[in-house]
C-alpha cells in the first residue's frame, strides 16, 4: 500500500515579520516546525512541507502546492496567532480534509515561566480564530490538541489523518464483485448507480469466462509457492488432501490475478455462485484472508457496499477487517464474530490453521482448504454502514476484543468482543438504528476519528459509548 501522505501547513503572520519581531520567534518556531514533520514521518507519514504562510497568496499558493503533490489531507499547525481572514478561502474552498494540529514547545506556562516564552507559544488563539470560520463556512476538519511530549496529540493527530485518507480513497475505488449479490440479503444490497453516485466506487464484473482462463493460466511453479507459503503461515488442522490443497491455491492466485489485473481496491465473492459460468472451482477463502492483510477490502456474501467500506479503513488504518456478529455470549457478555473462512490474516493472536471442508453450496466445485483463526485481543471500533430511511449512516461504538485461548473454535473463524453496552442493550440499538449483519471492525481507531471519516462522507452517525 502507498504510504498517507500530508501537506503541513504552518501559519504566522506578516505583521511580525514586518515590526522584527519574526526575527526572535523564527528561529525556534521554524525548528519546532521541522522537529513536528519528523514526528509524522517517524510514524510512517509521508510530509509535504512549507514555508511559513502569512497572506492570502502564500496560502493559495500552499494548497495549490499540496493538491498537486496528491496528499490525502491537510495538517494545519499555527506558529503564532494567524488571523484567519488570510487562509480561510484556501483551506475552506479546497476538498482536501483539514486536521488542526494544536501544539507548543513549552509544556510549563505557570507562574513561574518566563514571560518572554509567549512568543513562541501563543498558537492557541489563532486556532480558535480559524476553527470559527471554518465551522462557518461547513468545512469539515478535526483537531487535536495537546502538548508533543507529555500527551498523545501527535498519535490522535494520526488517527485522524488515517480517517481522512479512508474517506478521501473511497471516491474513485473500484470495487470487484463475482457472483453478484446473494438472493435474498436485502440489508446491504446497493444498486452500482447509487454506489457510484453516492460513494464514487466503482462496481466492476469479471468478462465472460475471465475467471476461467485466469484458473487455467496458473502455472504449477506459482501453485508450489503458494502451497509453500501456506506451510509457513498455518498449521494443518487435519491432513490436507495435496490434490485439493492445490486446486484452493489454484483458484486463490486466479482471484489475486483478476484482482491485480482489475486494478481493484476492494472484492466480493457470492459463494452461491461458486461454479458453473463463474469460473471459480473453489470458494478461495484463503485468498480473502489474504488479500485483506495485504490491504484490499473484502466482504462475503456478494456485499460490495461493505468490502468497499473495509478496503478503505484497511487502506488507511491497516488493522481492518469484515466481520460478522453470529452468537451472543449472554453469560459472559460479548459476541462471537465468524464467517465461512473470510478474515484479515494480519490480524490473528497465533498461528491459524487449515482443513479442507465438505462444499455444499455450488455445483461442479471442488472442497476447499480452508484457513481458521482467532482474532487478537485489543482495543477496537465496531462500525455499520447501513441505509436508513433517510439515507446512509454510519453506526460507530468502541468495544474490546478478547483475548481467549489459541485453539478453542479451531474449526472455526473466532473473535470474541465486549461491546460498550451491555449486550442485550447493544443489540437492540444495532437493530433499532436498522444496521446490516456486515460489518467492520478496526483495532486502535477511536470513535472520534470514525466519526470525522463519517463527517467527511456526509454520513450522520449512530455513536454507541
Amino acid at each position: 500500500m502507498k504510504k498517507t501522505k500530508i501537506g503541513f501547513l504552518p501559519l504566522y503572520i506578516k505583521l511580525y515579520d514586518d515590526c522584527g519581531s519574526g526575527a526572535i520567534g523564527r528561529p525556534r518556531l521554524e525548528p519546532f516546525y521541522e522537529r513536528l514533520a519528523k514526528e509524522f514521518e517517524d510514524r510512517d507519514i509521508e510530509v509535504v512541507r512549507e514555508q511559513f504562510c502569512r497572506i492570502k497568496p502564500e496560502f493559495e499558493a500552499a494548497v495549490e502546492k499540496f493538491e498537486a503533490e496528491g496528499v490525502d489531507c491537510i495538517v494545519t499547525w499555527h506558529a503564532a496567532y494567524s488571523p484567519s481572514l488570510e487562509c480561510i478561502d484556501a483551506l475552506a474552498g479546497t476538498s482536501l480534509p483539514i486536521i488542526v494540529l494544536d501544539t507548543t514547545e513549552t509544556y510549563d506556562f505557570g507562574p513561574e515561566q518566563q514571560p518572554t516564552e509567549i512568543s513562541f507559544c501563543h498558537g492557541i488563539h489563532g486556532v480558535m480564530d480559524m476553527c470559527s470560520l471554518l465551522r462557518q463556512s461547513g468545512k469539515a476538519y478535526a483537531i487535536a490538541a495537546g502538548h508533543i511530549e507529555h500527551s498523545d496529540v501527535i498519535d490522535r493527530a494520526v488517527g485522524y489523518i488515517k480517517a481522512a485518507r479512508a474517506a478521501t480513497s473511497l471516491e474513485g475505488s473500484r470495487s470487484g464483485s463475482i457472483g453478484g449479490s446473494f438472493d435474498g440479503m436485502g440489508d446491504f444490497l446497493i444498486s452500482d448507480e447509487e454506489l457510484k453516485s453516492r460513494f464514487g466506487v466503482n462496481a466492476v464484473y469479471p468478462e465472460p469466462n475471465e475467471i476461467e482462463e485466469l484458473r487455467l493460466a496458473v502455472t504449477d511453479a506459482e501453485i508450489d509457492a503458494e502451497i509453500a507459503e501456506n506451510a509457513e503461515l498455518f498449521y494443518e488442522i487435519e491432513p490436507v488432501d495435496p490434490a485439493l490443497h492445490r486446486e484452493t491455491a489454484r483458484n486463490c492466485i486466479a482471484i489475486r490475478h483478476w484482482v491485480e489485473k482489475s486494478n481493484l481496491d476492494a472484492f466480493t465473492i457470492n459463494f452461491r455462485m461458486i461454479g458453473g459460468d463463474s469460473g471459480v472451482t473453489a470458494m478461495p477463502f484463503i485468498e480473502a484472508c489474504k488479500a485483506m492483510a495485504r490491504g484490499t477490502g473484502y466482504a462475503g456474501e456478494g456485499d460490495i457496499l461493505t468490502a468497499s467500506l473495509v478496503g478503505a479503513l484497511i487502506r488507511a488504518f491497516g488493522s481492518a477487517t469484515f466481520a460478522e456478529i453470529f452468537c451472543p455470549d449472554w453469560k459472559n457478555n460479548s459476541l462471537l464474530i465468524s464467517h465461512m473462512g473470510e478474515y484479515n490474516l494480519s490480524l490473528v493472536k497465533g498461528k491459524p490453521g487449515i482443513k479442507a471442508i465438505k462444499f455444499i453450496y455450488g455445483e461442479d466445485t471442488i472442497d476447499p482448504v480452508v484457513s481458521y483463526g482467532g482474532y487478537r485481543a485489543g482495543k477496537a471500533t465496531f462500525v455499520n454502514l447501513f441505509k436508513s430511511e433517510n439515507g446512509y449512516k454510519l453506526f460507530i461504538s468502541p468495544i474490546e476484543m478478547l483475548d481467549a485461548p489459541e485453539r478453542a473454535f479451531e474449526f472455526k473463524v473466532r473473535g470474541w468482543f465486549r461491546p460498550a453496552l451491555p449486550v442485550p442493550q447493544f443489540l437492540e440499538e444495532l437493530s433499532r438504528a436498522g444496521a446490516t449483519h456486515h460489518s467492520a471492525i478496526i483495532y486502535d481507531a477511536t470513535v472520534e476519528q470514525l466519526a470525522f471519516f463519517a463527517e467527511l462522507l456526509g454520513l450522520p452517525t449512530v455513536i454507541v459509548k
